[in-house]
């Protein structure tokens, strides 16, 4: 895995801290999207995993692109347009569809700027959390380029599209009070408490069962593009699966319990 992208686990709990902070975290690098896939794949495969939490080292969450590897058509920008095309298929645009696949809870801890490329990669999460000095651009039109890494997907989904719109033609940044206003982030906490209250967050998700968390998740990522029908048997067959867990067996006989033991209480008090 590439050295961008550190991969920390702690009990249920992977931490995914980019690495470059004297570049902000940018993203333009082959190997950076190489390190992604290949940390959403380990995750996949490891079912002890439960929750993801994404974060950047340093002052930015990330800058999103080499503005210096833009200028010297380098990286993504190499080649004629053929080639700068198959750079974005081949390259970043790995991302979100590893994020999008990836099966467990996510949670971006947003440190700083997260600027176009790294905004998107914010709203690839599935909660994102803002440090009181994060700060959001959808800003590509600003460089006379587009949303190329799959922000025109995953912006509206989390802010809807009017304020998709304003962020994406004005290219403007937006403090961390006004994403938690639109609901671009669904808490702003102190810089000091970013990660503590990402862990948090983590723990009260990680204390679930985990194939229960996995078959939830996919159920809400196709929730947004099946027909009710459609989701609806998908529903019964995870339901059915579910119930065959050792997991769901000892939560309904702990409730079980739980629930006579209070009953039993009752009554002798009753008498």
């Amino acid at each position: 895995m590439d050295d961008f992208l550190i991969y920390e686990q702690q009990g249920p709990v992977v931490t995914l801290t980019m690495n470059d902070p004297e570049k902000r975290n940018s993203l333009s690098g082959k190997n950076q999207s190489q390190g992604f896939v290949d940390a959403c794949a380990r995750v996949n495969a490891d079912m002890d995993v439960k929750v993801v939490i994404l974060t950047g080292a340093g002052k930015a969450f990330s800058a999103g692109g080499n503005i210096f590897a833009m200028r010297n058509k380098q990286g993504l920008n190499q080649g004629n347009p053929a080639e700068v095309r198959r750079n974005y298929l081949n390259g970043i645009q790995r991302i979100p569809k590893a994020f999008y696949n990836i099966e467990v809870p996510t949670i971006a801890a947003v440190n700083g700027a997260a600027i176009g490329a790294g905004c998107d990669l914010a709203t690839m999460c599935d909660i994102r959390i803002a440090s009181e000095y994060a700060k959001f651009a959808e800003s590509f039109v600003k460089l006379g380029i587009i949303p190329g890494d799959g922000g025109a997907y995953f912006l509206p989904r989390a802010v809807g599209f009017s304020k998709a719109y304003e962020m994406a033609f004005t290219g403007d940044t937006i403090d961390a009070a006004e994403a938690l206003a639109c609901g671009l982030v669904s808490k702003v906490v102190p810089a000091d408490q970013l990660m503590e209250a990402a862990n948090e967050l983590a723990g009260r998700i990680a204390c679930n069962p985990g194939q229960a968390l996995r078959l939830t998740k996919r159920l809400l990522r196709e929730s947004a593009h099946v027909r009710m029908e459609t989701l609806l048997e998908m529903s019964a067959a995870f339901q059915a699966l579910a119930h065959t867990t050792p997991e769901h067996e000892e939560a309904v006989n702990a409730m079980a319990e739980m629930l006579e033991s209070k009953s039993k209480t009752k009554d002798g008090k009753k008498d």
